[in-house]
């Protein structure tokens, strides 16, 4: 797993959000439960995912509830994270194909890679928490990764993979995932809220990934 250049490929690219996509949690509200803000950051979540706030700033805002919390919380989340159904087949077939597939987040490469290289997929771009003396601060550190930077995400992968945006497919539920999906040749919305499932190409209403499968043309 790699946000670098794996090699040219002669199959697809396939970029997933992550939250409520590649798994079925929204790993922020699994820190806010440590932190005893998860009424707030779910609500604040259900918003911003359906188009209703600045998703940079209501990351702020939730990210802020988690400061003074332990590090130790990370992998405490990370066990409870749970990969959607039909991941591992997807991931599979995209590689038979000689595919890519990506997973690009708002959420934290702090609980996002060590999964991913579990999995096996080919690159992985999310936010990273700031820490101070092992200790969250409740900020972002470095750029925020928003709808913008998803859909740059899926351009970078693809010119680095030699694969053409016309053989590209986005995958995503929230309102941060829509530049990413209206960018790929097909997006997916998964599960979606009702603006994805709008001005998405097409939608997967049962929560398993291997159906991206048979929109490949992979599976019968």
């Amino acid at each position: 797993m790699t946000d670098g250049a794996p090699g040219r490929a002669s199959g697809p690219l396939v970029v997933l959000d992550a939250d409520s996509t590649l798994i079925r949690e929204e790993a922020i509200e699994l820190l806010a439960e440590a932190a005893g803000s998860l009424a707030h950051v779910a609500l604040v979540t259900e918003r911003a995912m359906r188009g209703e706030l600045d998703f940079a700033a209501s990351l702020r805002e939730r990210v802020a509830t988690l400061a003074g919390l332990d590090v130790a919380v990370l992998a405490e989340a990370r066990e409870r994270m749970t990969p959607t159904p039909g991941l591992g087949e997807l991931i599979a077939g995209v590689h038979a194909a000689g595919g890519r597939i990506g997973v690009v987040s708002g959420g934290f490469h702090e609980l996002l890679d060590p999964l991913a290289e579990r999995l096996g997929l080919d690159f992985c771009r999310a936010n990273r928490l700031e820490v101070d003396g092992g200790r969250l601060t409740g900020r972002v550190d470095g750029p925020i990764v928003d709808a913008h930077g998803k859909a740059a995400a899926l351009d970078e992968w693809a010119a680095a993979s030699g694969i053409p945006l016309r053989r590209t497919v986005a995958v995503g539920d929230g309102a941060n995932d829509l530049l990413m999906l209206e960018r790929a040749a097909l997006g997916v919305a998964f599960c979606a809220k009702p603006i994805v499932r709008e001005r998405a190409h097409v939608a997967i209403d049962r929560p398993d990934l291997s159906g991206v499968l048979a929109l490949l043309g992979l599976r019968g």
